[in-house]
């Protein structure tokens, strides 16, 4: 770590510990749009990371771009206690396991796919978020580092996701988990690839006990009031998305099911879905739409809007008191989920 990523670090950490009376002073008059009003916490980071002059991913070569996202996810994540970590090769591919303290065998697990737009993101960049989901929810979490593109365009990273799944649920015994006490999570595109592992596992006949949703993307090229309201200036914006477009699902049909989640075909037996928005991302409006879907095709569904967080508060678990506030939330439903 550069001397100056620790500066940038500690400054973030102690301007988002302070009194909200001072943040609100430094973060300047509250944000308010279509009805919700951002998290001084928040609002206060957004700024102080355009100050910095912090290149967004997106504006950068896929490697480089890789990196920024790598360390800006560093700077919110804190340090996370977990009872262990076990480094594991899940269907041939790069996986990490996290027991809560205390855990018994059997128990519960989450197999989880990090988000990142299906081109960056990886076993690091959700590190504190794994320990901090499993710590909090007492359920066993396993992330599955799935291939990205450009070097392994679509389908490859579904592919990758449904793989894992399967062989975790016929491999559950040696992980400490009861196979029907599984379940499937992400965030972002992340959430894309657990809601189609969801569908595949229901299809299959395979247990998922709940799908974990968390901001998902499931609509390509998206047209959405959302995301023209909050595409710049709240973490995620138009370009990173129509990048991971690009990178991804270049000539792709927007409709193919395994792509665009909102318009599969839902089998019958589909799991359970928590599904998570928040009120100032350009992913809303998709996610609630595929609440709704959800509950129409009778699944049940419990939807969560967090008006006053962004896109990415699922990384925020370790400065700040909002969305970490949100997280613990999940987590303590996640866990009530699996018992």
């Amino acid at each position: 770590m550069t001397v100056r990523t620790r500066l940038e670090r500690s400054a973030l950490a102690a301007a988002m510990s302070l009194p909200e009376p001072l943040q609100r002073a430094l973060a300047g008059r509250p944000v308010r749009v279509d009805g919700n009003t951002l998290a001084t916490d928040l609002q206060l980071m957004l700024r102080m990371q355009r100050l910095a002059r912090l290149p967004g991913a997106e504006e950068l070569p896929v490697p480089e771009g890789r990196r920024v996202l790598l360390r800006t996810t560093s700077y919110t994540c804190g340090e996370q206690r977990i009872g262990s970590v076990r480094s594991l090769r899940v269907a041939d591919r790069p996986a990490r396991l996290y027991a809560p303290s205390g855990a018994r065998e059997p128990g519960s697990l989450l197999v989880f796919f990090h988000g990142g737009g299906f081109w960056c993101g990886d076993l690091d960049s959700h590190d504190a978020v794994c320990r901090f989901l499993a710590e909090q929810s007492g359920v066993r979490v396993l992330s599955v580092d799935y291939r990205l593109a450009p070097e392994h365009p679509f389908p490859a990273a579904y592919d990758d996701a449904v793989a894992a799944y399967a062989w975790t649920v016929e491999h559950a015994p040696r992980l400490g988990a009861d196979p029907a006490r599984v379940g499937v999570g992400g965030d972002s595109a992340g959430g894309n690839l657990a809601a189609g592992v969801a569908i595949e596992a229901a299809r299959q006949e395979l247990p998922c006990a709940v799908q974990l949703l968390v901001y998902p993307a499931t609509q390509a090229r998206r047209s959405t009031r959302s995301h023209e309201l909050f595409a710049e200036g709240f973490y995620l914006t138009r370009g990173f998305m129509a990048r991971a477009d690009q990178t991804y699902a270049d000539g792709v049909r927007s409709d193919d099911p395994r792509l665009s989640p909102l318009v599969a075909e839902l089998p019958a037996g589909l799991a359970p879905a928590l599904l998570y928005t928040a009120g100032f991302d350009p992913l809303r409006d998709e996610g609630e739409a595929y609440a709704d879907r959800l509950r129409a095709a009778g699944v049940p569904v419990e939807a969560t809007r967090f008006a006053d967080q962004i896109h990415g508060f699922l990384n925020i678990v370790g400065v700040g008191t909002t969305s970490r506030a949100a997280n613990l939330r999940l987590a303590r439903q996640l866990g009530a989920a699996l018992s």
